[in-house]
């Protein structure tokens, strides 16, 4: 337990450094110190309103009307300055939390997308659900957190207050109390701690994985229809809520008990000091009102020094949200794994490079060529044998295998992968995509448009400024023309392209490929139809474990006969 809440430590200190350490910013302390102050102040506040409170109690007690009023009024100024103070806390503490929402949102996006995280997350991490991580768990942590400082803050002040009211009207009530809040946060810690963390944790990681396949049903509602398969996609969300359910049935049933128990501890709280005082006040050595003061002081002193107990389903939801943010973080930092070394060239040279597939081994062995600026190489081979994957290790993206790939940086490359990702945004915003850049002229736009086959494509959706969803309006193969207008106008010195005209007849990719020779760019392709030999210079054809590079003027069609290479 003692090493469980050390590393629970240790991850806090982690989400808190970002914010509060390493930015310095002067408004960020300032607030934090009228946090502070109002926290302070309200809770003092607290403790005098429960002293005037006896006092009123006391004066009807004894009838005593100059006593009442005098008392009245001062205990109504004491409740006007308490709502200010409480209301302006409040208000604070929702300024800094959201702002330390944003500053740990920007530090963790930052870790994300830095070295293609987001992808290397995917594919090769049991980090489940970053999305969920990244929106809701940083809410949820920053919000908790700093809520539950303020809590112990008030109640260390409350506690420090009350037990000198108490102190002073019997210190054996003090004493009784301290006994049983004590007792009562070690019941709580050691019967619900454990299994109360681990259950929020299960909950939390159970919801994303449900939400997540609603999501795959929304994204893929095509290809679900036509498969028909409703059936089976609808049995897999039953069985993830299911599992959903489940783990909010055992939670139910240990808040139950842990309500139990709270509710009795607070019950108990409330009768104790009429118990320990009764005989005092009998024996009128005391007024009625110390009843009500010690009562109060009681219960307060008593949830203080019990917060464990009162805060325990947020401390345990807390816990839970710091280790996935943890797990995140670790998992965004985690080293590629093999002995890759990328290193920038102005050319893409590959040397003894072997490529590995986990848990099947080697796939391409010892491979080493040189695309030369004004070269152009298509990679052949039947399916399986690693033609993508030697595409991700140029672009950095595959982290298993050995050797040396020396490629130019990433502004001087572009990819264009099968299946074109279309952003959400303007045609024109698609056409300059990734490049944010906004200042290319319409018609150089609406030119290119008609040089890949999309001739009326801004007319029939409402111009190049038209913000729809285009994954949905275009085609595959009205995509992979739109990505083909993307390299045509961005020029990188180097484009790879990955099966990028599949979905084309064989007249339009003879049309764009065409047009990609008459320009500088270099590129490298993979492609499924042997019409694209016409088109370059080189021919790398990858078997199992085997490969040659050949002029494809050299290309041996007699062994090598025209075919479709899957």
């Amino acid at each position: 337990m003692d090493r469980r809440n050390r590393q629970i430590w240790q991850q806090l200190w982690q989400i808190i450094q970002p914010y509060w350490l390493l930015h310095g910013r002067e408004t960020i302390i300032i607030q934090l110190i009228m946090l502070v102050i109002l926290s302070l102040g309200s809770s003092y506040f607290i403790i005098f309103e429960i002293l005037q409170r006896g006092e009123i109690t006391s004066s009807l007690a004894a009838q005593n009307v100059n006593r009442f009023y005098q008392t009245f009024w001062f205990f109504s100024g004491v409740v006007i300055i308490n709502v200010v103070f409480i209301s302006l806390k409040n208000y604070i503490q929702a300024q800094i939390s959201l702002d330390w929402r944003k500053s740990l949102t920007s530090h963790y996006l930052q870790q994300y997308f830095s070295q293609q995280s987001f992808y290397q997350l995917q594919v090769n991490s049991e980090v489940d659900n970053p999305d969920q991580r990244l929106a809701e768990d940083i809410k949820n942590v920053t919000q908790r957190l700093l809520a539950l400082f303020v809590i112990f803050l008030d109640s260390l002040v409350q506690l420090i207050g009350f037990i000198g009211v108490l102190w002073l009207i019997s210190p054996f009530l003090m004493y009784s109390l301290v006994t049983y809040a004590i007792v009562g946060s070690v019941v709580t810690t050691l019967v619900f701690g454990k299994v109360l963390v681990g259950i929020n944790l299960e909950q939390i990681k159970r919801e994303a994985d449900f939400r997540y396949g609603l999501v795959r049903v929304r994204e893929n509602a095509e290809a679900i229809a036509f498969y028909n398969g409703q059936t089976q996609e609808s049995q897999q969300l039953k069985q993830r809520f299911s599992q959903v359910f489940a783990n909010i049935k055992r939670l139910i049933n240990w808040q139950f008990r842990l309500n139990v128990f709270q509710n009795g501890y607070q019950f108990l709280t409330f009768i104790l000091p009429f118990l320990i005082l009764a005989p005092r006040i009998f024996s009128r050595e005391l007024e009625i009102g110390a009843v009500t003061q010690s009562q109060a002081a009681f219960e307060r002193v008593g949830l203080a020094l019990g917060l464990i107990i009162t805060q325990f389903n947020q401390i345990s939801a807390l816990a839970a949200g710091i280790e996935r943010l943890s797990e995140l973080a670790k998992g965004m930092k985690t080293e590629a794994q093999g002995k890759i070394q990328l290193t920038e060239n102005t050319e893409i040279n590959i040397k003894n490079f072997t490529l590995e597939i986990p848990q099947r081994g080697n796939l391409i062995q010892d491979i080493s060529f040189t695309v030369k600026p004004g070269e152009s190489l298509i990679i052949v081979g039947e399916s399986g044998v690693g033609k993508t994957s030697l595409l991700r290790a140029i672009a950095g993206l595959w982290l298993h295998g050995e050797g040396i790939i020396e490629r130019p940086n990433n502004d001087s490359l572009l990819f264009l992968p099968q299946r074109p990702y279309i952003t959400w945004g303007s045609l024109r915003q698609q056409l300059t995509y990734p490049q944010t850049a906004t200042n290319i002229p319409s018609e150089i736009l609406l030119k290119t448009l008609q040089q890949v086959h999309l001739p009326d494509l801004a007319q029939r959706h409402g111009g190049l400024d038209t913000v729809i969803d285009w994954s949905r309006v275009l085609s595959l193969g009205e995509q992979q023309r739109l990505a083909f207008a993307r390299l045509l106008l961005i020029q990188p010195k180097y484009a790879i392209l990955d099966e990028s005209t599949s979905a084309l007849d064989e007249e339009t990719e003879a049309s764009l490929y065409q047009q990609l020779q008459q320009t500088s760019i270099t590129y490298i392709s993979v492609g499924h139809r042997s019409a694209l030999l016409n088109y370059h210079q080189l021919v790398l054809e990858l078997a199992e474990q085997n490969w040659q590079l050949l002029p494809t003027a050299n290309y041996n069609l007699s062994s090598n006969p025209p075919r479709t290479f899957a």
